[in-house]
């Protein structure tokens, strides 16, 4: 399929030129940004509806399945069009521009939650509070990109360029982006894509244009086991693992750019009192950094052969040696969108103007794979507080004119970079 966008690519990624300050006083002071906030004060009871609905469907990893049919039968409702779930179950929609030439600006939200199946996602109100697993992460941004969807109807307001609402699936741990990645891999709508806005996280203050990158590997050890009192002396792969992950622990990494390495998992063996046959680790590596990143998973790859050499040296091999295997189970790029470029400084320039102490981040969004390809990309939160993500006791507080700022914050953003076609 043809490159449908280059134009307006280039221009989200390209740095200086118009004043994004100018541009976020302007937008607000117009009568249209009056009618957007005014659409979503209105629409807030229906949104926090929704949002309450989308929680209570068990959204596991690799089990979202479910809320991805009922986020599409709720796009369709609200008639957006050319509603599709493709291979992998990311949910696409299209809110058409009046530009075909310009392309699409993806706003992207994840249905995966981190919950295991099984997990009570129950919400409990107390006033403005929610409380629920997953109910801000990232919940509150599916149902954020439907109240944008209606109070952009609403409004009256279309964009030169379209608004694909793009619901993924496999944003959260071991799901490594695996549906952003098949979207820019075999989507249809992929090569039409001029920029990408990840809604994910909370805090309308933060404005996410780094991708932390991470390489995750599962090490395993085997070896011939045995008796921890008869056969003592054999090699042993927790004495392997251990010299491992002691190495891992002495390497030096820079402060600037950030770069970390965790051991998040260890297990084996059958018994207290029998050498292991199998010993195993899960590591995580990270940076903001591609080439930082790469350094030390470099480093960190030659560990394991050398831990299992160190073990059979000193220890008998007769029924035979430590055998080390190493299997990446997971790899999400690294990279920037550049402060200076237009998407992130319209982005900074929103948030400023709305009052907000602008934060600059780097992490670990579905934003990590169009920046990879050099596609203009930053991660916006969803509006209002929240807290706790991750755990059994995540909540948000929606309280109306907190969230609806929020929310209205990003669509300046978005309308900016999308452009209004007409009031």
């Amino acid at each position: 399929m043809p490159d449908d966008a280059p134009a307006l690519r280039a221009l989200l990624s390209a740095t200086g030129g118009a004043d994004p300050g100018g541009e976020a006083r302007d937008l607000l002071a117009s009568p249209a940004f009056a009618r957007l906030v005014g659409a979503l004060e209105a629409d807030h009871d229906r949104f926090v509806e929704q949002l309450i609905a989308l929680t209570q469907i068990p959204s596991p990893p690799f089990g979202e399945a479910a809320r991805a049919a009922a986020y599409a039968g709720l796009l369709r409702e609200q008639g957006l069009e050319q509603v599709e779930t493709d291979a992998e179950g990311n949910v696409t929609a299209l809110r058409p521009g009046t530009d075909a030439a310009a392309g699409v600006i993806v706003l992207c939200s994840h249905l995966d939650t981190v919950f295991p199946a099984g997990t009570d996602v129950t919400v409990r109100r107390e006033g403005t509070i929610l409380r629920a697993p997953g109910v801000g992460d990232d919940t509150r941004g599916l149902a954020v990109l439907l109240a944008m969807a209606r109070a952009l109807d609403a409004a009256g307001i279309r964009t030169r360029a379209g608004l694909l609402l793009l619901a993924s699936v496999g944003e959260e741990g071991a799901g490594d982006l695996r549906g952003v990645k098949h979207f820019f891999r075999a989507n249809r709508w992929r090569h039409q894509v001029a920029g990408f806005i990840a809604m994910d996280g909370i805090d309308p203050a933060r404005l996410v244009h780094g991708a932390v990158g991470s390489k995750r590997y599962r090490i395993t050890f085997r070896g011939p086991g045995g008796h921890s009192f008869g056969a003592f002396g054999l090699v042993n792969p927790a004495f392997a693992l251990a010299r491992a992950a002691d190495d891992l622990g002495r390497i030096r990494v820079p402060p600037h750019p950030k770069t970390t390495f965790s051991i998040g998992r260890i297990g084996g063996g059958t018994s207290i009192n029998a050498i292991p046959e199998e010993m195993w680790m899960e590591v995580d590596l990270r940076s903001a950094s591609a080439e930082a990143l790469g350094e030390l998973e470099a480093r960190f790859l030659d560990i394991p052969p050398q831990a299992a050499a160190d073990e059979n040296a000193a220890r008998d091999t007769a029924r035979g040696g430590i055998r080390v295997e190493v299997k990446q189970i997971g790899d999400r790029p690294a990279g920037t969108t550049p402060r200076d470029s237009r998407i992130a400084g319209v982005a900074a320039a929103m948030i400023s103007a709305q009052g907000y102490v602008l934060k600059h981040e780097a992490s670990s969004t579905d934003s990590n794979i169009p920046i990879s390809l050099g596609i203009p990309a930053v991660t916006l939160g969803t509006g209002g507080s929240g807290g706790r993500e991750h755990s059994l006791e995540e909540w948000i507080d929606v309280e109306r004119g907190a969230s609806v700022k929020g929310v209205a914050t990003a669509l300046g953003t978005i309308l900016t970079l999308a452009g209004i076609a007409s009031n």
